[in-house]
């Protein structure tokens, strides 16, 4: 339903009439996000430039009951940012601002709107290092990354987003702007609202800036890679490797499917005859790198690796690294619809997960490939097929309903990095139990009376 003209005008005073969109045509590419088969029509485009704006569009908002959709780039994999309910959909990335970064106190202040990629940048100028790193950093938003808690390649040794976060602005679908954490890693007064905001997908509030921690950075790092007969014997020497107390700073897995995808794409003379290639690497002092590397090469080779060979020099390395960060555009190569997925389970059950995604591909008549983060039990099967083909559409959604139950079968979960949104929402009671699921809708009425704010997603 179109909104009302008074509306559009009132928006408009907020924002300037240059920034509400709410022509069809302008508003086709917001109706949909990164995920595939997943749209719905909204009524306008909102974009911001000021923390003061953001407030004066929710409190009409909320007034009007409008749903409003908060939107970093699209990226994200769940349909997070899809407008299920209609509404206003409100893109942060007109704020773009590094407010600071801090040598001293070890942090940036950042509004939404900036690039993961670019307050790395930022950070790396400064001799500082920015631990988050999601697939998606070139484009995807340091307030996208929050909302969803993104993961990434350095998960193992780092941690994800959430451990980044020292304090947020945001603001509440009333209107009301509120701070919650600080500069401070250890800081424990009152309830921990900013990691409760962190990941909770725009149901709860808006950010509007963030405090994130840095570190300073590593003298040095390099990248090895290993090739082996099955993915299963790769899972063996991730075992073996963690079990010898070594954290990689990058622990990361292909499937044979994924190497041959991404040696057609990008030629970075990958072995196209094995079943699967780990790639390791570690960051830090040179002489702890250095040894953690040989380290993992032996462990390697004695599980069973038909070949192992370190980089030998930092453009060697990036190009490994490129390898995993390529394999979603080198499998979509493969089909005209990707469906790339997300599921974690315990480590040891690695290999029992893979044998299980190959098996009920096979079940289904699909092409599924397989690659993700091995260090953390965090896999990405990814089919790929001609959304022409209504039955493979149905086989895949079939697919997955039996991968993402193997997955909380095994002690695991539904999402360990891409988020809920609308595309996982209908696994969420089976992961949390029904319980937890009201719990979370408390919480949403708490902060959102209205449900103005993401609303179908999560919680509401």
């Amino acid at each position: 339903m179109a909104l009302a003209a008074e509306v559009r005008d009132e928006l408009a005073g907020v924002v300037g009439p240059d920034h509400v969109r709410t022509r069809e045509g302008e508003l086709a590419v917001f109706r949909r996000d990164a995920t595939p088969l997943h749209a719905s029509d909204l009524d306008a485009v909102v974009f911001p430039a000021t923390t003061g704006e953001v407030a004066r569009v929710l409190e009409l908002a909320s007034r009007h009951r409008i749903p409003v959709v908060p939107r970093g780039a699209g990226s994200n994999l769940c349909a997070a940012t899809v407008p299920v309910r209609g509404g206003i959909v409100m893109p942060l990335t007109r704020m773009t601002a590094i407010l600071e970064v801090n040598r001293s106190e070890l942090l940036a202040r950042v509004q939404p709107g900036v690039t993961t990629a670019r307050l790395g940048d930022a950070a790396e100028a400064q001799g500082l290092f920015y631990a988050p790193d999601p697939g998606s950093r070139a484009t995807s938003t340091v307030g996208g990354n929050i909302a969803t808690c993104a993961g990434g390649l350095r998960g193992l040794k780092y941690g994800v987003t959430r451990n980044y976060v020292l304090g947020l602005e945001v603001v509440l679908s009333s209107g009301e702007v509120v701070r919650t954490g600080g500069r401070l890693w250890k800081d424990v007064a009152g309830y921990d609202l900013t990691r409760l905001i962190t990941g909770s997908e725009g149901t709860i509030a808006v950010i509007t800036e963030a405090t994130v921690a840095l570190l300073p950075r590593p003298a040095e790092s390099n990248t090895g890679i290993a090739y082996f007969e099955s993915l299963r014997d790769a899972c063996r020497a991730v075992e073996e490797i963690i079990t010898a107390g070594i954290l990689p700073g990058t622990l990361e897995f292909l499937d044979g499917k994924c190497i041959k995808a991404v040696e057609q794409y990008a030629g970075l003379g990958l072995r196209t005859d094995a079943g699967a290639l780990l790639l390791f690497g570690d960051d830090g002092p040179l002489e702890l790198v250095a040894a953690n590397l040989v380290r993992m090469r032996k462990i390697c080779t004695e599980v069973g690796a038909v070949e192992v060979a370190l980089a030998d020099g930092v453009a060697r390395s990036e190009a490994l690294l490129a390898a995993r960060r390529c394999s979603l555009p080198a499998l979509s190569r493969l089909g005209s619809l990707t469906i790339l997925e997300d599921v974690t389970v315990p480590r040891p059950r690695l290999a029992e997960m893979v044998d299980l995604i190959d098996a009920v591909a096979a079940e289904h008549d699909l092409t599924i490939a397989t690659f993700g983060h091995a260090g953390d039990g965090n896999l990405h099967p990814t089919c790929v097929l001609d959304p022409r083909d209504e039955r493979a559409v149905e086989r895949a959604h079939a697919a997955f309903d039996v991968i993402f139950r193997a997955a909380i079968k095994m002690d695991g979960t539904i999402t360990g990095e891409h988020g809920v949104g609308a595309a996982k929402l209908p696994h969420l009671t089976e992961r949390l139990g029904a319980g937890q699921v009201e719990l979370l809708r408390r919480i949403k009425r708490a902060f959102d009376p209205a449900n103005i704010l993401n609303p179908g997603k999560l919680g509401s």
